[in-house]
């Protein structure tokens, strides 16, 4: 077994031998039995593989009257019957006993897969005597709610199993940091080669990556709740996201991975946007958030050539620089980095797509919306005023130097604004002074800060009084696409710039850096009408 916790230890082409389809489980959690077998139904509906079926969830259950209701053939899909106490991170707070007793009834009426957990396994295999029927395997599970064992450890924890007579061996572990996950896909690697059926997963957040990167390394299954908010473990993605948003039936050894680091990165649309460009190519990739609390430490763990990109966004920008083998010059200039490209040596190359399409969309909000010179950009002369220092502020003040704008950077931090400005010749300003500064009329506002990002949407980094200055305002927040500011911007008489569009732009910049290929501007844009409502995907059973 591989003791390092860097991903380039895994080999996940190891796992392409006779390596069967990750099967997409979906948790049944209703609270009453006719119900629990309607949740069945819409799982398979869904395009879901199997149902997990939560017994601990079932509020006043009785194994006899219940399981036959729950277990009624014809079933729509396979079931695996999960009866979890309260010990092991379930509901059940009885007599183990009768807990045992309802899950060899299960088997006995058919159950396809049963859940046992590894401290009970030895008491539960003494009870069946030898007598498991052929067509039941059963998962021996081990859950971790604190953290995530060494690989040597977790190595020990899968003999452990095994040698309970296991058909399937079940670790769920528990993500401090990020790259906690990469010793669970070192462990499902390891098992495939030796031809070990494991569900291996990560649970919160930061363990997001194991449940859609899991069938690269050829994972059992993988979890994906009914709908938002039927969660039966924490950070669980829907079916629906895992099979139609993540495209997990074509995740292989071969799929290329590139995400979002950031903190926070729930919000982003990223993983809609490129993972429906990348299939309308034919490209074998798979995008997804990372949840990163160092950015190097990260990058050093998942140093295979198998991540072969990534988006930045706050707060890692600017440390993205630093980490970078090589930084395209203008990136440099601008001091951060937004799209990191790992090249087949392994060298880390950094990009800042940023600049570009912010002051694209910039100038063609005011080409729209007022007569300009077509001869030079409608910045030039104009006093453009950044609000932040971090990296998307000075990606928009190089930017609108670079187009002749005089800057002005303001920031809630002025040491931070004072060294902005000195870099790109500009005034500093407090977001205090700001309130008040109004040199001259018809002036450019551009909000680079994450001030009224989702759910802080009734923040504004500016008073609707101090907006009236303003000609034209941009928001680089698109969630919600329309800002508190942008929408008191726009009730003062301002051309109003939407985030989304920097957005569009800027991702169209990192897909031509992650794939080579030419972006199609109308495909691409056609994608981006999924992004307010992502239902409007085509279902891929």
């Amino acid at each position: 077994m591989a003791t390092a916790m860097s991903v380039s230890a895994v080999s996940p082409a190891a796992a392409a031998v006779a390596r069967p389809r990750t099967l997409v489980c979906v948790p049944a959690t209703a609270r009453a039995p006719r119900e629990m077998a309607a949740e069945l139904a819409a799982a398979a509906a869904l395009g879901a593989d199997v149902a997990e079926l939560r017994l601990d969830l079932l509020a006043g259950f009785a194994p006899r009257r219940d399981l036959p209701i729950i277990l009624a053939e014809p079933r729509p899909l396979p079931a695996l019957v999960t009866y979890r106490p309260k010990w092991e991170g379930g509901e059940y707070e009885g007599d183990d006993e009768r807990r045992l007793e309802a899950l060899m009834l299960a088997m006995e009426l058919g159950a396809e897969y049963v859940d046992i957990e590894l401290k009970a396994a030895d008491k539960f295999m003494r009870l069946l005597s030898g007598k498991k029927p052929e067509n039941c395997k059963l998962i021996v599970s081990s859950h971790n709610y604190e953290n995530t064992p060494s690989a040597e450890e977790l190595a020990d924890l899968v003999a452990q199993i095994q040698a309970t007579g296991a058909d399937i061996v079940k670790i769920a572990t528990t993500a401090t940091e990020i790259v906690d996950v990469a010793r669970m896909f070192q462990i499902l690697a390891h098992c495939q080669e030796k031809q070990v059926p494991i569900i291996g997963l990560v649970m919160n957040e930061r363990g997001f990556i194991s449940r859609v990167l899991c069938p690269k390394y050829g994972a059992y299954l993988t979890f994906g709740s009914l709908e938002k908010g039927r969660e039966s473990a924490p950070a669980q993605p829907t079916a629906a996201d895992l099979i139609n948003l993540y495209n997990i039936r074509q995740i292989g050894p071969d799929t290329k991975v590139f995400g979002i680091i950031g903190k926070p990165v729930g919000h982003s649309k990223s993983p809609i946007l490129h993972n429906e460009a990348f299939r309308s190519v034919g490209f074998n990739a798979v995008y997804v958030p990372f949840l990163v609390d160092d950015l190097a430490k990260f990058l050093n763990t998942y140093s295979s050539p198998d991540f072969a990109g990534f988006s930045c966004t706050i707060p890692h920008k600017e440390a993205a620089v630093r980490c970078c083998d090589e930084v395209d010059p203008i990136a440099r200039d601008i001091g951060a980095v937004n799209t990191m490209v790992r090249r087949p040596d392994g060298k880390l190359v950094g990009y800042n797509t940023d600049y570009v399409g912010a002051i694209s969309a910039i100038e063609d909000g005011i080409r729209a919306s007022q007569q300009t010179d077509p001869t030079t950009s409608p910045l030039a002369g104009r006093l453009f005023v950044v609000i932040g220092a971090g990296g998307a502020g000075k990606a928009l003040a190089y930017g609108a130097k670079e187009k002749g704008a005089r800057v002005v950077i303001a920031n809630r931090t002025f040491a931070r604004a004072q060294e902005l400005g000195n870099l790109i010749g500009g005034p500093a300003l407090t977001l205090a002074d700001l309130e008040n500064y109004h040199p001259e009329e018809g002036m450019i506002l551009a909000n680079t800060t994450a001030i009224g990002m989702h759910p802080n949407v009734n923040e504004t980094p500016l008073s609707k009084q101090a907006l009236k200055s303003y000609a034209v305002v941009f928001d680089a927040v698109y969630t919600p696409k329309e800002t508190r500011l942008l929408r008191e911007a726009a009730e003062c008489g301002a051309t109003v710039v939407s985030g989304l569009e920097m957005f569009i732009r800027q991702a169209m910049g990192q897909f031509e850096h992650f794939t080579g290929m030419p972006v199609d501007n109308e495909n691409f844009r056609a994608i981006t009408s999924s992004l307010d409502n992502p239902n409007t995907m085509k279902p891929r059973l």
